[in-house]
């Protein structure tokens, strides 16, 4: 019966292609699955009775807590301005340069995404503040859509990234029971502010990738990126530079500090950031009723959708595990040519595709648990390996013609956009992707080394 749990997973995938939503596709499938296998005598239901310990288990997860106020932090962000601002400073600052615009929006989306962990929120709100006014200074539409696609999918890889906080978190869960099929039992796991600080050092360079590119460009054609003309009415001088600047910084350096520095966890870090965010939007004199309304709302939404969809996906889970497919899953990993990089290959290039039809919370809480345990009894880092997925989902965000961050971006752009130029300007991009796997593939300490060094 080693076939009914690719059948269980083609099913999920067919039937998420029609729209229904995710959390029930996933626990109507299994149950109905389960009941097949009852029926069958192929399915034990005792397995079931582990439900309750799994929600419990939900429910009582300190790091998951992390995930609504991370989410608070980047909705009231949003909602106070701060972006429109931090855009305003970035390209006083670089504009006046060929191809300084680009490089502002490169460092406002890697800020972004340190501030908000978003990368919906970040590509429409670029998308909305940036690209009429590239547009309208001369700016390539292909450069300009590519540029702010590829930066709004940094909140995948860049810390604080709600990615990475469920990434963590189930990592750690499959690294308990890699080292436990191996007969192994330590106290050393795999925590969320190890893969934030593990993401550190790729994510910072693909930013340098990114902005290599825009000055090669500049260089090369400078028609495609010119300097900046500024009205007269806007704002200039140090005071709004400044004022758009540091705000944004202290919140992520207060973030990130107390995480590298192991003053909070992850989650404790998450409340300085909801709560320095609400400073922020005071201080911007966007924060009444009716914002803090919204603000709630939305995270509530959020955070139900997330938490709905790990419910699902814990029962899928039980339900896929009694059909024998970790078992089935081990022995596939085994039989393919090349050991463990064939493994992880396969599992790297099913991700990929994925990401074309699921979000990345579904795929982390349903594939990530199936085939992490297996990849890491064969004997790969935790934190190299949370990164690399990371990095490959941001890479199937922005490939044409299903990733998420060019639909994002197709819903704000201007009518005189086309869509074909949205898929064309992401290419560069892509391949730009593809070689940060390539190197971090190659250089696994550039994701390892610096837990190493902070946590030993």
């Amino acid at each position: 019966m080693e076939w009914v749990p690719l059948i269980m997973f083609v099913v999920v995938c067919l039937v998420l292609l029609s729209g229904y939503p995710v959390a029930f596709v996933l626990g109507g499938t299994a149950l109905l699955f389960a009941a097949a296998g009852m029926v069958t005598g192929t399915f034990n239901p005792a397995d079931l009775t582990f439900v309750p310990n799994r929600l419990f288990g939900i429910i009582d997860n300190t790091t998951l807590m992390a995930v609504p106020l991370f989410v608070f932090m980047g909705v009231m962000l949003e909602k106070s301005r701060v972006a429109e601002k931090l855009l305003a400073s970035m390209g006083q600052l670089f504009g006046g340069l060929p191809g300084g615009m680009g490089v502002a929006i490169i460092l406002v989306g890697a800020l972004l995404a340190a501030s908000t962990g978003i990368v919906g929120a970040t590509v429409v709100t670029m998308g909305l503040l940036s690209l009429p006014t590239m547009l309208r200074q001369g700016y390539q539409p292909q450069l300009s859509t590519g540029l702010i696609c590829a930066t709004g999918t940094l909140g995948q890889i860049i810390p604080p990234s709600i990615a990475l906080v469920l990434l963590g978190d189930v990592l750690a869960n499959a690294y308990q029971e890699a080292q436990l099929k191996q007969g192994l039992w330590s106290l050393d796991t795999v925590s969320v502010g190890d893969l934030f600080v593990g993401a550190l050092i790729p994510g910072l360079i693909l930013v340098g990738l990114y902005l290599l590119y825009v000055v090669a460009i500049s260089l090369l054609k400078p028609e495609w990126a010119p300097a900046f003309q500024f009205r007269d009415d806007e704002p200039r001088g140090w005071r709004p530079l400044l004022g758009g600047l540091i705000p944004p910084l202290l919140l992520i350096a207060a973030v990130l500090g107390s995480i590298l520095t192991g003053k909070a966890t992850p989650t404790e870090a998450a409340g300085v950031g909801a709560f320095g965010s609400l400073l922020l939007a005071a201080g911007n004199r966007h924060l009444n009723g009716q914002i803090l309304g919204q603000v709630v709302r939305a995270t509530s939404r959020v955070t139900a959708m997330v938490f709905m969809i790990l419910i699902g996906a814990s029962l899928f889970s039980l339900v896929f595990r009694g059909f024998g497919g970790e078992e089935a899953v081990h022995a596939l990993f085994e039989s393919l040519p090349g050991g463990v990089i064939g493994a992880t290959l396969l599992v790297m290039l099913l991700i990929f595709l994925l990401g074309f039809i699921l979000d990345f919370i579904e795929i982390t809480f349903v594939v990530v648990p199936i085939v992490g345990p297996v990849l890491l009894a064969m004997g790969l880092d935790p934190i190299w390996l949370g990164v690399m997925i990371a990095l490959n989902l941001q890479t199937s965000f922005l490939t044409p013609p299903f990733g998420f961050a060019l639909f994002y971006l197709r819903g704000v752009a201007p009518p005189e956009v086309k869509t074909t130029q949205i898929y064309q300007g992401v290419i560069p991009f892509i391949i730009i992707q593809l070689l940060m796997l390539g190197i971090l593939a190659l250089f696994p300490e550039l994701a390892t080394w610096l837990p190493d060094q902070l946590y030993g």
